[in-house]
């Protein structure tokens, strides 16, 4: 008999000897059975109640918010509310107009997402399909640490640094406008962006790549007529959880955009001084009483906010369950 036989059976002795040395029995005594069985079942309980817990929290918050704006509008036109531009919310003869602020949100979300996702996108390509592993090991991390720089960090930069130098240079009467928070916010959204691009384009696998340079394409036509579409649906919840993090970011915007109540004018001067629906809410809240119109409007104000990012969040889970049908599970 040869050595290399010899080896073979002495190495299945050993790994038949590991599979018959395991410490739990394999037949159960009574009270390990029951043991066994009300544990699994704890186990299971506890999940679920955790899981509850998420989703009822989730549910108080929208009976919270809902609640607390449904006498405002009870009392108030919400066809006013949404589609006046008027916000004198303190003064005599009150207006509670919130479309310049909806739409001065939509401006700096907007403009945010078309500088991140560019830039987004051509990362997570870099990362999955062009550099070395090694270089894709450092750098996905430290660009995934951009999202633990805390926002007000952003917001001071974007006011001591970013804002000074768009007057100096441009000739701006204020640097806190719409390009400086959306720069901020775009920044503060690559992570997100990055991150979730570059899973669905690394879960495409490399057989399909692989089958694409085998017919003779490109590493350009592989990547943009064979990866990105096979991670289609990825790529789109990356961009909406991009737009998730730019339009409920609360302090950059608030510190950066100017808090000024008004349309930009010209509709394309992205240099015009808006305010935005999360630092109308964080700006007035503290110095509002409670149980007055203003207190109410800006829980109607949060409701609207409460819409489009639970509407955004539909969207997702809705490209996300096709990437999963897509993958076969």
């Amino acid at each position: 008999m040869s050595n290399i036989t010899i080896n073979n059976l002495a190495s299945n002795i050993r790994s038949n000897k590991a599979a018959v040395s395991m410490t739990r029995p394999l037949l159960l005594t009574p009270n390990q059975d029951i043991r066994g069985y009300l544990l699994n079942h704890v186990g299971r309980f506890s999940l679920l109640l955790i899981t509850c817990s998420t989703v009822l929290a989730v549910f108080l918050i929208f009976y919270f918010v809902i609640k607390e704006a449904a006498p405002f509008l009870r009392e108030f036109s919400i066809a006013e509310f949404l589609g006046n531009a008027n916000w004198h919310p303190e003064a005599d003869d009150a207006e509670f107009g919130t479309l310049a602020i909806i739409v001065g949100s939509l401006y700096i979300t907007v403009i945010s997402i078309l500088i991140a996702v560019p830039i987004g996108l051509l990362a997570a390509v870099f990362l999955s399909d062009i550099v070395s592993f090694r270089i894709r090991s450092i750098t996905k991390p430290i660009i995934e640490l951009l999202a633990a720089i805390p926002s007000v960090a952003y917001g001071f930069y974007a006011v001591l640094v970013l804002a000074p130098w768009m007057q100096k240079y441009f000739g701006l009467s204020s640097g806190t406008n719409i390009l400086n928070a959306s720069l901020m916010l775009a920044v503060m959204a690559l992570p997100t962006i990055v991150s979730v691009a570059e899973d669905a384009l690394t879960s495409a696998g490399r057989e399909l790549r692989g089958a694409s340079y085998g017919l003779g394409a490109t590493r350009f036509e592989t990547i943009s007529k064979v990866v990105m579409p096979a991670a289609s649906s990825g790529i789109i919840v990356a961009i909406i959880l991009g737009i998730m993090r730019a339009i409920g970011e609360t302090m950059v915007v608030w510190m950066a955009a100017g808090n000024a109540n008004q349309f930009p004018s010209p509709w394309w001067n992205i240099t015009s001084s808006v305010r935005t629906m999360t630092a109308t809410i964080a700006g007035d809240m503290a110095e509002t009483p409670k149980g007055s119109d203003h207190y109410l409007s800006l829980f109607a104000l949060a409701v609207v906010l409460l819409l489009f990012t639970f509407t955004l969040n539909l969207v997702s889970e809705y490209f996300m369950s096709r990437a999963r049908k897509k993958a076969g599970h």
